[in-house]
């Protein structure tokens, strides 16, 4: 699939923040504190219908995300926010529709702190070599607001939208 927004959507994944990275050379601690939300019930019963009508069997994280791991990968797994990880993914809609991907070839390297919080937990389950699919509700993903292209002002992801993700975890350090 040809890379859609690469620059706007890996710009809106990313969170306006900074954190300073562990090291061979120093070990500086982690100054991100991992996401406490939990989806509302209702966002969390209209996954699991989409889920249901679309056939997926999937475990549901107690955050309100679903996912399917379908390779755990190896250690290690992320140690906390300011973990680097590497992966490629494609992000969709339930419809089939996709809104981005990393089908450049070169994979997006990001720190957890950077990307929603349902990445950021379902990023935390896995090791190094993973392969995993990740059903974000609204809360866990863009929210209430449409998420649009800055160089068009297209909407690429509506408001309240059901996410759909495909991660392939190439590295974590």
């Amino acid at each position: 699939m040809k890379k859609l927004f690469a620059l706007p959507l890996i710009a809106l994944l990313f969170f306006a923040a900074g954190c300073k990275k562990n090291n061979a050379n120093r070990n500086v601690a982690c100054n991100k504190t991992p996401s406490t939300i939990v989806a509302p019930a209702a966002e969390q019963q209209a996954l699991q219908d989409s889920l249901t009508a679309h056939g997926i069997q999937a475990t549901k994280d107690s955050s309100g995300f679903f996912y399917t791991i379908s390779n755990p990968g190896t250690d290690p797994k992320p140690k906390d926010l300011c973990t680097t990880v590497s992966a490629f993914y494609r992000g969709g809609f339930f419809n089939g529709a996709g809104f981005d991907s990393s089908a450049s070839g070169n994979p997006l390297i990001f720190q957890l702190f950077q990307v929603i919080p349902g990445w950021q937990k379902g990023i935390s389950l896995v090791g190094k070599g993973a392969n995993l699919n990740l059903y974000i509700p609204p809360s866990l993903g863009y929210g209430s607001k449409d998420v649009t292209d800055p160089s068009t002002g297209k909407v690429v992801i509506p408001a309240n939208s059901y996410l759909v993700f495909q991660v392939s975890v190439v590295d974590i350090q």
